[in-house]
């Protein structure tokens, strides 16, 4: 699985801090609160970092992701009490139109951390674009998680 150390550092942190602060709190203050973690964690990352959409080849505006991570990984938080398809739609359409591999989505609001990855198939195994779909993989809670080398 491409990126699949970086992106299981990523969902240690999250995972960090769902345990020191819970559920409860706005997007936000997860928000920050990661940015802290990852930080301690030595990972390179943008907030709020801004990114171009286009439209057929005409840009159509900008939207700002959580966090970029490295430069290879979008990351995007929620504080909701449960993640619906409508969030993971979301999460897999910014995927494809930012031309990237891989998306997290994690959600603090649960009471246990929800946390999915995000495929883009329009890319084949060594980095090259293809046309294609997009996939989830979902992963909830900290059961089904471990947690190398963190």
């Amino acid at each position: 699985m491409k990126y699949e150390d970086l992106t299981y550092k990523i969902i240690g942190c999250a995972m960090e801090v769902h345990k020191q602060l819970g559920n409860g709190f706005q997007e936000v203050i997860y928000q920050r609160a990661l940015a802290i973690e990852m930080q301690m964690q030595g990972i390179e990352f943008s907030r709020e970092h801004e990114m171009a959409l286009q439209y057929k080849g005409y840009d159509i505006g900008t939207r700002r992701v959580d966090f970029f991570v490295e430069n290879k990984i979008m990351v995007e938080i929620k504080a909701l009490i449960n993640l619906e398809d409508v969030h993971l739609a979301q999460a897999m359409n910014y995927v494809e139109a930012y031309g990237l591999e891989i998306g997290l989505l994690i959600n603090f609001g649960a009471k246990s951390l929800q946390h999915k990855r995000v495929h883009n198939n329009s890319f084949i195994h060594d980095g090259n674009k293809k046309s294609g779909n997009l996939v989830s993989h979902e992963n909830q809670g900290s059961d089904n998680f471990q947690n190398p080398g963190l």
